[in-house]
């Protein structure tokens, strides 16, 4: 393709449309999803003070839940704001470097969700099949290793995808049909070779969700192998009672991923089906991920319930 044909010669701004094919009802949409971004800033949030505040919490599960809770939150902060200026007040415009930033870090904290998902595998895992030696395998010392891996991992991995894109040159448009600056999404206004972009992205995808699903599916066989060999059903059902608020998150998040992943570079799913999945796909498990925890966690429950009647006592 030659240079003539060429719209845009190294972009200052890009212009995202939030949701194609629904620019009539966004202003609508907006409020739902505002409703769903305050129930994940305030679960996550309320989340993070009582497993801070509880010594009894101080366990590597609830850390790991934490350490979860506080990636939702910086999730939902980096997506939430941009997407409802697009919906409510029509502010489309955004520098291409900012949007490359936004890119960055939306990823990244996908990254390192994904991360701690399979840590939180490995401690039901170790929990369950090798009880005795937990306290001496999890150590103060190994979780601060693995949640720095995590973020490293993501980091690193996910910080050469804005890279690449910079040295791309010429666009063919400057219009992203999406609410927030995605990969592929911005990958595809180029008019030059993109190969290595997308070579790239499929294995950062891979290298992080693939690698981290196969893991966590292969911790949860060798869970359930040790879990069936229990002699007494009333053991077994307790075992896995635990496992229950991981499993749900689990097969939410990757379910949810994939199919983001694949629409994109499949192309068989409607542009506004996929954009308004793939934002779904941000913003509830940040929301669930809380109220999941909540509801399963016996400890956590407690302590909720602890506070509300401490409340409700003042208030009398």
């Amino acid at each position: 393709m030659g240079t003539a044909n060429l719209s845009y010669l190294n972009p200052k701004t890009v212009t995202l449309i939030g949701i194609p094919g629904l620019e009539h009802v966004q202003f609508w949409i907006g409020f739902p999803f505002l409703s769903v971004c305050l129930v994940a800033l305030l679960g996550n949030i309320f989340l993070i003070i009582i497993i801070a505040t509880e010594r009894s919490l101080h366990q590597p599960m609830y850390i790991f839940l934490a350490v979860l809770a506080a990636t939702d939150l910086g999730l939902c902060v980096a997506i939430a704001p941009k997407m409802l200026a697009i919906f409510w007040f029509g502010s489309c415009s955004m520098a291409f470097d900012a949007c490359l930033t936004h890119l960055f870090f939306i990823h990244a904290f996908q990254g390192m969700e994904s991360g701690i998902l399979l840590a939180m595998a490995f401690d039901r895992y170790v929990a369950i099949c090798d009880p005795l030696r937990y306290t001496s395998i999890l150590t103060r010392l190994f979780l601060v290793q693995m949640v720095l891996m995590v973020t490293i991992r993501a980091m690193v991995l996910v910080g050469i995808l804005p890279i690449l894109l910079k040295r791309l040159k010429y666009f063919q448009s400057v219009v992203i049909a999406h609410s927030y600056c995605e990969h592929m999404a911005v990958v595809k206004l180029a008019a030059e070779d993109v190969h290595i972009n997308k070579s790239y992205g499929l294995f950062v995808a891979f290298a992080i969700l693939g690698f981290d699903m196969i893991f966590v599916f292969m911790s949860y066989i060798l869970i359930f192998q040790a879990v069936f060999r229990l002699p007494q059903k009333e053991a077994r059902l307790k075992v896995l009672n635990t496992c229950t608020s991981h499993i749900v998150i689990f097969l939410e998040f990757y379910i949810l991923a994939f199919f983001s992943f694949f629409s994109h570079r499949l192309g068989h799913v409607s542009p506004y089906a996929h954009i308004f999945l793939s934002t779904i796909y941000l913003l509830i498990p940040p929301a669930l991920n809380p109220i999941v925890y909540g509801v399963k966690t016996k400890e956590i429950r407690r302590h909720v319930t602890q506070i509300c009647i401490l409340e409700h006592d003042t208030q009398q």
